[in-house]
């Protein structure tokens, strides 16, 4: 008896760590929206970002403004994950017969998500980093 009480003792230990974790992890679905300064002083730019998240895989895609005011862009997120509070993807796009992939990394935090973007350099250079700062939209 005093057996099969521990093993009990220790299986509800068992749920309720998990149950923690899976109540403390980051909620990363929905919409995320950020703005950034257009090239040269241009207008400002909207990005739109639509993830879904099953388990560790995410989902969605990105929502850009087209080059040049054009129509935006709707590109598909790659190799998106989520582990704690911590979410990374990657957009693939391709320009001129030239394919680039950019990775975004970030933290999330409530309605906020606070990371950096990682674009291939200019001409093959070397990659270079910005940041960026999402915030969740509201459903209405």
């Amino acid at each position: 008896m005093q057996r099969t009480l521990t093993s009990l003792t220790q299986l509800a230990v068992a749920i309720a760590f998990t149950l923690g974790v899976v109540a403390t992890a980051a909620d990363a679905t929905g919409t995320w929206t950020w703005t950034t300064q257009g090239r040269q002083g241009g207008e400002p730019r909207k990005t739109t970002l639509k993830l879904k998240v099953d388990g560790a895989k995410v989902t969605g895609v990105l929502v850009a403004p087209g080059r040049g005011g054009g129509d935006p862009t709707e590109t598909a997120i790659e190799e998106g994950k989520i582990a704690g509070d911590t979410i990374s993807f990657n957009v693939t796009r391709t320009f001129q017969d030239n394919k680039f992939t950019t990775k975004y990394v970030g933290k999330l935090s409530g309605d906020t998500i606070k990371g950096s973007i990682e674009m291939p350099g200019r001409g093959g250079g070397d990659p270079r980093k910005v940041d960026w700062e999402a915030k969740k939209e509201v459903a209405k």
